[in-house]
């Protein structure tokens, strides 16, 4: 257990709130941007898939959706550099500010024009969700590394796991406002596209208001964002350098993260429609799609509370059973869930459950960048996420294939038919592979020790 005074003091939870307010200017409207286009985000992203099948999708094509967002996410940060060292960080982070809120309009655009004639051929409306993704996503481009670099830089080895227990918490509110917000337009719309296209017109406000501010208040003259980025040949001198101690964390996270990217885009669409549950209680009577956005907001209250008591008891327990606890809520979620009766409670546990997986996330990020060398932290982290995201990129296509595929095979008398139920209950084996291997191999970063 790590101990000490002065520079090794506790990690204030609230300190992250206390220095946010007493940031310079700069930075200051930089993070306020970054937090409204997360806040957009939360409040869309996990609704489009609900949006796609009501626009016509399949299950194949909504999971193709999201293994496109898979492959998003692990390309655009490095290609993000490389735009910032071309025309600086202030006229970058306009641009992709303003691409993000661009893919939010054409989100709302996919419900209006419908499906569109090109020559002999017409593309369905879900075309424009796809064309949205790519610029919606824009704004992660930036800072997933920094911010691991910076935690690792001002907290001392025996307390990341409280440093980014503070950061995770300030972060968490956003996610846990953006689906509350969703849930109360869904709820006074007669159906869930009117809802929807209410919620996609606030993202877009959000997006034009924090992309004029930040390009009118942000002043990055003496800003070196993306300066160090050297092309390809760091990409692989950063994986052949990648600490021996990472290596297991790494498997086990690709194992538990591949299985739960095959039916993440579908946890909508179970409770919707699969499912189709919604609440009565207390005055209030919510439809399904409203519902879930209720859920949502039970999860994160329940990430946002078990975050610093987790994260504090690593000091002594170490941050392995963190990541292992997480890594299990990760597994096994989605055959609860598929399995679940369809009573309104019994979601709302579940989802709470499900909240208990980001209790071992400031733990794993702790176990991720704790050893790396001085000065190295960012570049680790970004190459772990990058080999990691690529690896799951086919995840939510194999996912959306086994969900909407029916075909049958019989094995010694016993017959298995493709569907929700094998595509989440192969999810949860994958899952559980990678947390057995995680307990067996997985190792301790020194300073929790």
């Amino acid at each position: 257990m790590a101990t000490g005074t002065g520079a090794e003091e506790d990690v204030d939870l609230l300190d992250s709130f206390r220095q946010f307010f007493a940031l310079e200017r700069d930075v200051l409207v930089l993070s306020l941007s970054m937090l409204a286009f997360s806040l957009a985000f939360q409040m869309t992203s996990r609704y489009i898939p609900e949006y796609m099948r009501v626009l016509g999708a399949s299950a194949g094509v909504i999971g193709l959706y999201g293994s496109v967002g898979n492959l998003i996410s692990a390309v655009y940060p490095y290609p993000g550099g490389a735009v910032s060292d071309r025309i600086g960080s202030r006229l970058a982070l306009t641009v992709f500010a303003t691409l993000a809120t661009a893919g939010f309009g054409i989100w709302y655009l996919a419900s209006v024009v419908g499906d569109i004639p090109v020559g002999p051929v017409t593309l369905p409306a879900w075309t424009l969700v796809f064309v949205g993704l790519f610029l919606a996503q824009a704004w992660k481009s930036f800072g997933l590394g920094a911010t691991f670099a910076i935690v690792k830089q001002s907290v001392p080895p025996g307390r990341l796991a409280m440093g980014f227990a503070s950061t995770e918490m300030f972060r968490r509110i956003g996610f846990l406002l953006g689906p509350l917000a969703a849930a109360a337009l869904l709820a006074t719309t007669a159906t869930f596209v009117d809802g929807f296209q209410r919620v996609l017109l606030v993202a877009l406000a959000c997006g034009v208001v924090a992309t004029v501010a930040q390009h009118v208040l942000y002043d990055a003259s003496e800003d070196t964002l993306g300066k160090s980025f050297e092309g390809i040949d760091q990409i692989r001198a950063d994986l052949r350098t990648m600490p021996a101690t990472l290596r297991p964390l790494l498997v086990a996270d690709t194992f538990v993260r591949f299985a739960n990217g095959m039916v993440y885009v579908f946890f909508v669409i179970v409770v919707t429609e699969f499912l189709s549950v919604g609440f009565t209680g207390f005055g209030v009577q919510l439809r399904p799609d409203a519902f879930f956005g209720v859920l949502l907001g039970v999860e994160m209250v329940v990430a946002i509370l078990s975050m610093a008591p987790v994260a504090k008891l690593t000091e002594w327990a170490g941050l392995k059973p963190a990541v292992a606890l997480g890594f299990f809520v990760y597994a096994v979620f989605p055959l609860l869930l598929i399995f679940a009766p369809g009573d309104q409670w019994v979601l709302v546990l579940l989802f709470a459950f499900s909240g208990l997986r980001f209790a071992g996330l400031p733990a794993h990020k702790a176990l991720i960048v704790g050893p790396a060398k001085q000065d190295t932290g960012g570049r680790v982290t970004g190459t772990y996420y990058l080999l990691r995201n690529t690896l799951v990129i086919p995840s939510a296509a194999l996912g959306g294939w086994l969900y909407g595929s029916e075909w049958a095979v019989s094995i010694g008398g016993v017959v298995f038919r493709a569907g929700p139920e094998l595509a989440f209950g192969v999810a949860t084996v994958v899952g559980l592979v990678g947390v057995v291997y995680f307990i067996a191999f997985g190792r301790e970063f020194e300073a929790y020790e």
